[in-house]
């Protein structure tokens, strides 16, 4: 949309006050802008603006205790409860590694920051968020009522921008992963030794980008020994499978700016419409699995064994979401993740060669 067309911070704000249970996403795209310029627009009415520092800002968190980490793609809410602890900075590569908060955050990809807070009756919400250039969501902090208010206040305070205008300049979304990568840039034959060859599964991505294939073309091209194609339903099949048995899995959601991951059982799965909502103690899902088009099986080979992964993808051909079986380095895949993942309804790959 064209810039001189969008609406004014204080016609935003009038929207939000007109609209007030419409999510911040929807109203975002229903005014033509990125949620970024949604949230900017209430600077000095409720939000801060921050700088997307974020080993500083994993450095701090820990002495807020007890928060709701929030990573979410278009089709997938992950939210995790817990403490940001055993913390492992970088400027290429951040890490969080806790018991239950456990993300692969890529900071360059961290553009804009705000901690907001709102009032909800006689209570305040407060809330730390962070988007890309794009304006996306990559992460949100969400406190809780066991939350060190103190040691927050502290944490905005040291990050607290000197800009802080209504108004940021969300670049245009580029394009799609596959629509990047050539239509055929290595043969079935370099592409299946290479495969073969895998040790571990992190080699899978600079495995991809050698053979110059997107996941999905290395999954259509393989072969059915390591990728099929399984029915749609299946996401909703192994979650109520692994419920049911009580089977420790993992589970990734991600943008390009974080993954955040899962790990144990689930146990209370809720299917409502066209979500499927796991809603744990300290582990909520949101999956909108009427976005889901394709969903694969993938066998990686490792120095352990084979390790089967899950894989949904959208429209865009983006992945919405991954599942593994909980497993250690050095551990063989648990035996009943494998057969579950193996034991879902199959469907014909018409690229299989």
């Amino acid at each position: 949309m064209d810039q001189r067309v969008k609406p004014s911070p204080a016609e935003i704000r009038r929207a939000q006050e007109d609209m007030p249970n419409i999510r911040e996403r929807d109203l975002a795209a229903l005014l033509g802008i990125s949620e970024a310029e949604l949230v900017a627009a209430h600077c000095g009415f409720g939000a801060v603006r921050i700088e997307p520092r974020v080993n500083d800002l994993l450095t701090g968190l820990e002495a807020v205790g007890e928060v709701m980490a929030l990573t979410r793609n278009e089709s997938a809410v992950h939210e995790k409860i817990g403490v940001y602890d055993k913390v492992v900075t970088g400027n290429q590569h951040a890490m969080v590694l806790g018991d239950d908060i456990d993300l692969r955050i890529f900071p360059e990809a961290w553009a804009h920051g705000f901690a907001v807070e709102k009032r909800d009756g006689g209570n305040f919400r407060r809330s730390l968020q962070f988007f890309d250039a794009t304006g996306e969501a990559v992460h949100r902090v969400h406190l809780r009522p066991a939350s060190n208010l103190y040691a927050y206040q502290k944490l905005v305070a040291e990050l607290e921008s000197s800009n802080q205008e209504p108004i940021v300049s969300a670049q245009a979304s580029g394009a799609d992963d596959d629509a990047k990568v050539p239509d055929q840039a290595a043969t079935v034959e370099d592409l299946r030794e290479h495969w073969s060859r895998l040790t571990d599964v992190h080699q899978f991505f600079g495995m991809l980008k050698t053979l110059e294939l997107s996941r999905r073309q290395a999954m259509r091209m393989v072969g059915q020994d390591y990728a099929w194609l399984l029915d749609n339903d299946a996401v909703g099949a192994m979650f109520e499978h692994a419920a049911d048995g009580e089977m420790p899995i993992m589970c990734f959601v991600g943008n390009r700016g974080c993954i955040q991951i899962h790990s144990g059982p689930i146990k209370s799965v809720k299917p409502i419409g066209t979500r499927i909502n796991v809603l744990d103690e300290t582990f909520h899902l949101h999956l909108r699995t009427h976005h889901i088009r394709e969903v694969w099986a993938v066998r990686k080979p490792t120095r352990d064994g084979h390790v089967t992964s899950l894989e949904a993808y959208g429209a865009d051909g983006k992945m919405i979401i991954q599942f593994f079986g909980t497993r250690q380095e050095g551990e063989r895949e648990r035996g009943d993740w494998r057969f579950l993942v193996e034991n879902l309804p199959r469907i014909p790959n018409p690229s299989a060669a």
